[in-house]
């Protein structure tokens, strides 16, 4: 690990402060790497092979540092043990804002907004995970989404995969999410629930696909990373 971390620090503590703002700090960077990162990346590393990628699912509520460490991780994979790493946000493969107004207007209002279960073109990351493994290898394009203009950017912006990675990373909040109960549906947990879905139209179809669709494509992930925030208003304040 101490080897890993002279070779990796300078890297990875520049992009950490290119994250940072002027009056918010990352504490205990050293540790942060030492006992953590530099680990985990050790742990992924025996877990790769040559035949197909290793699927590194990442989750945790806005503001733990998804995109952040997974960033991180990229550096060291790629800087210390010379594998070909790709990252990927699951909110890359958001539907477009036209396939979210037809959502809305055939199934609930509710859908326009992107974030949940259902909101996602399942078909297209499945089609990425399969051509991923695919033992005849071609070059992948994937979609980026703008959450500027609350849509996709235009295809010429689009990831390019040329060369078939060692380690996926696909992070995002609902990454490895699993249904609820039908009954812990009734209940509805907040004021939007309440008002804006009195028949549980929105939640019982974003818990059907997390059952069927989202299921299927989790299981695809070789194994799974969650920052666990003590609590939500933590969550509230790393995200502001």
């Amino acid at each position: 690990t101490e080897k890993c971390f002279d070779k990796v620090k300078k890297d990875c503590f520049k992009f950490i402060k290119s994250q940072e703002t002027a009056t918010e700090k990352f504490s205990n960077k050293d540790k942060m790497l030492k006992t953590f990162l530099i680990p985990i990346c050790f742990w992924i590393v025996n877990k790769t092979n040559n035949k197909k990628p290793y699927f590194v699912g990442l989750a945790g509520g806005q503001g733990t540092g998804k995109t952040t460490i997974s960033s991180i991780l990229k550096i060291i994979l790629e800087k210390y043990f010379k594998l070909k790493v790709f990252k990927i946000s699951i909110d890359d493969f958001y539907k477009t804002r036209k396939e979210r107004l037809n959502l809305s207007k055939k199934v609930h209002p509710m859908l326009m907004v992107r974030g949940v279960p259902g909101t996602h073109d399942i078909r297209m990351m499945l089609n990425f995970f399969n051509k991923a493994k695919s033992k005849n290898f071609k070059m992948i394009k994937l979609p980026t989404f703008n959450k500027a203009i609350d849509d996709r950017f235009s295809k010429k912006n689009w990831y390019k995969i040329k060369k078939r990675p060692d380690v996926i990373i696909f992070e995002g909040w609902c990454v490895g999410a699993k249904p609820e109960l039908n009954k812990t549906l009734k209940k509805s947990i907040n004021s939007l629930e309440k008002d804006k879905d009195t028949n549980l139209i929105w939640r019982k179809y974003v818990n059907n696909h997390l059952k069927t669709k989202y299921k299927n494509l989790y299981s695809q992930l070789n194994c799974m990373i969650y920052l666990k925030a003590k609590n939500f208003n933590l969550l509230q304040k790393w995200r502001l």
